[in-house]
């Protein structure tokens, strides 16, 4: 089991709304998540916007891979690009940066 942690930055002026949209996250959007292979997944946010997501997965490449073929993927990451800051216009799932394990008890 692999255990994937990664960053991610909101925008200040959206944490609201952000923490709002996941209180009330689509039905079809967690099922596409728990087929895929995302277990044990939580965010983290911290006031700056600071955003920190973990999981756990058999296979990260193949669980984002399983995301990347989902429309409701693609409806949800469309809907929640403006939320980021992303110098480059990607997508949230295409920009997170996965931090390294370095300890494990």
């Amino acid at each position: 089991m692999e255990r994937i942690c990664f960053v991610l930055q909101v925008k200040p002026e959206r944490l609201v709304e952000y923490k709002e949209r996941h209180r009330t996250v689509w039905p079809e959007m967690l099922l596409a998540l728990r087929e895929t292979g995302w277990n044990n997944y939580s965010l983290f946010l911290r006031s700056d916007g600071l955003l920190v997501g973990y999981l756990e997965t058999e296979d990260f490449d193949r669980a984002r891979a399983g995301m990347q073929e989902r429309e409701v993927n693609e409806k949800w990451q469309r809907e929640m690009a403006d939320f980021f800051l992303q110098p480059d216009g990607s997508l949230p799932d295409c920009a997170m940066e996965t931090l390294e394990e370095v300890f494990h008890l």
